[in-house]
């Protein structure tokens, strides 16, 4: 049989039995009871699970046992104690201690990360991986068609690594299975989600990718250096390994228990700052998308090029999960409840002093963009005879460019209000630095077997860098505005007067989406202002008020015809539409008596 006939049979059986096990949970009544640490309004029926595991499970027992029985044996188990937990709710304990021991088995037969030559440290780090990735599949189930969908991605990733190999293996197939048996499940488990997986359908994908990754490493995936199998299985799981960190750090920062339950996970900081749960499902599935292109590609991938992908990759997805720490997901009166006044001192001190990460991520970045200057300057053979150059330089390179930019203010700004004058510190900073530098290695070597041309190209590395990294807050930001889908609709007439930021302060902290600008003068209705198109005239403004295709209008001009606001004035009246005139004035200031 092949991969396709697998998938196909596996989805069309878990299509059929995933209704069956919706009213089989429904009648007896197993449904996930809504929660304050739990995101679904609503009984919702469990069991789904079931519907992916056994397909699965009795799809691979077509194949030859010599092959699978590992995973067909800890898929059984693994399903049966999430079975249990859904029953009898277990306790995070317990289901740790069935996990160590399924890894262990899958360790004993040989699953294996081989990310070090040491016996004993590669056994740890597996099992470590094993357990982490199923518990990180169980924590990311929080979210209509999260878990299933990112399973999906991943997998299928997974399955493009398998095929590299030239060869239809049994693990392939059992992937196809598993894959398969996802989606017929998916179907329903689409927002609005008609059943859940459960503890049984979380627990057996996180342990069954995590195993199957590790075939996928050890059937020719071609690895070119040992930092890309290091890389290749992170990448390819990057989601859920992101969601368990930023989780899990955020929850002992602020006090709480890794392993209880609440509203933080990525995924709802994406809805809290206003995505619709489809439109955050949708972007942690294409997070998963990226991860899993560059696993694979990573496996292909010219060894001198690696660290550089994978650094470069690794910062984007910090700088994201930073981002996404920032959110408020709870109120005041909520997170006292949760933390219950243990909050450690030193960590909460050490993250008011936001300049000591800057610099850390500085230096990373300052190394990232000497590194890749070399590699752009000189071929393979070249670069390996001036590597030992590169080495002597670099910490001369650091210093001083982290001197420059501290002398001209590099960290003095803010990151969400990044602008056109903080890009032209940074080019300041860089051209100090590289120049710093220069002098420097001149003074101490003569510049001898150095290039120029590496500073030259590291000077503009480095500015993207900085200047990307610095920008992405308010990049993520505009993004996410735009994509509002919760919040007034508002639409700005006139493109003069005051900037779009002065319109959303004036709102304070009301949701606001913005639609665009409305402008009589033709020669601004190709033009596009803050990232927003000019949309028509009046009659426009007009015609859009009628049809309740906005909740404001924000008056954005000084001048105004008397019959044209009269006749906006009726127009908003009658549809209910909020009429604003932006006002900005300044007032002395008189001192209290």
């Amino acid at each position: 049989m092949t991969v396709a006939l697998y998938f196909a049979v596996a989805f069309a059986s878990s299509l059929v039995l995933t209704p069956v096990c919706r009213s089989v949970a429904r009648r007896f009544g197993f449904t996930a009871k809504p929660k304050e640490d739990r995101w679904h309004e609503k009984p919702t029926a469990l069991f789904g699970g079931i519907a992916i595991a056994l397909p699965t499970l009795l799809l691979g027992a077509t194949l030859p046992m010599a092959d699978v029985w590992q995973l067909l044996v800890c898929g059984i188990v693994i399903a049966g104690f999430g079975f249990a937990d859904d029953l009898l709710s277990l306790k995070p304990s317990t289901k740790l201690i069935a996990q160590i021991a399924l890894a262990s088995v899958l360790v004993f037969f040989g699953y294996r990360l081989q990310w070090t030559d040491s016996q004993v440290g590669d056994l740890m780090l597996t099992l470590f991986w094993i357990v982490g990735i199923t518990n990180a599949f169980n924590l990311l189930d929080n979210m209509d068609g999260l878990c299933a969908g990112t399973a999906i991605v991943a997998g299928g990733f997974t399955l493009l690594g398998l095929a590299g190999t030239g060869e239809v293996t049994s693990a392939a197939l059992y992937l196809s299975a598993l894959l398969g048996a996802t989606a017929g499940f998916l179907v329903f488990n689409f927002h609005p989600a008609s059943i859940f997986m459960g503890d049984t359908g979380s627990l057996f994908l996180g342990l069954n990718l995590a195993a199957v990754t590790l075939i996928a490493k050890s059937h020719g995936a071609g690895s070119s250096s040992l930092v890309s199998a290091f890389a290749a299985p992170v990448f390819l799981l990057l989601v859920p390994i992101l969601d368990t960190t930023l989780v899990t750090i955020v929850r002992i920062m602020s006090g709480r228990k890794p392993s209880q339950g609440g509203r933080d996970h990525t995924s709802h900081r994406l809805v809290a700052i206003g995505l619709s749960q489809r439109w955050a499902v949708a972007v942690l599935w294409l997070l998963a998308a990226a991860g899993g292109a560059a696993g694979v590609a990573l496996q292909s991938f010219d060894a001198s090029w690696v660290g550089i992908v994978i650094a470069g990759l690794l910062i984007a997805a910090i700088i994201f999960g930073v981002y996404l720490a920032r959110v408020r997901v709870y109120d005041d009166e909520h997170f006292a409840r949760l933390k219950q006044g243990n909050v450690t001192p030193v960590v909460v001190d050490f993250m008011y002093k936001r300049r000591v990460a800057e610099v850390l991520l500085d230096l990373c970045l300052v190394t990232l963009a000497y590194y890749t200057a070399y590699h752009l300057r000189f071929d393979v053979v070249v670069l390996a005879e001036n590597y030992s150059y590169f080495l002597q330089s670099l910490p001369i390179v650091v210093t001083a460019q982290i001197l420059a930019l501290f002398l001209v203010g590099g960290y003095r700004g803010v990151w969400h209000q990044f602008g056109m004058m903080d890009a032209v510190v940074f080019v300041k900073g860089v051209l100090l630095g590289a120049l710093s530098s220069q002098i420097v290695l001149l003074y101490a070597y003569r510049f001898e077997s150095y290039s120029r041309a590496v500073f030259v190209i590291y000077s503009v590395v480095l500015f993207l860098l900085l200047g990307g990294s610095r920008a992405s807050f308010r990049l993520l930001g505009e993004f996410v505005q735009r994509r509002r889908v919760v919040g007034q609709r508002c639409v700005v007439y006139g493109t003069g007067s005051a900037s779009l930021a002065t319109i959303r302060e004036a709102f304070g902290d009301q949701p606001l989406r913005i639609v665009g600008f409305i402008d009589d003068d033709p020669g601004q209705r190709s033009l596009r202002m803050s990232g927003y198109s000019v949309l028509g005239d009046f009659q426009k403004l007009l015609a859009m008020v009628h049809k309740e295709e906005v909740d404001c209008v924000v008056l954005n001009t000084r001048i105004i015809d008397v019959d044209r606001l009269q006749e906006l004035e009726t127009a908003c009246s009658e549809r209910d539409v909020s009429l604003m005139r932006l006002h900005v004035n300044l007032k002395p200031f008189v001192a209290a008596s």
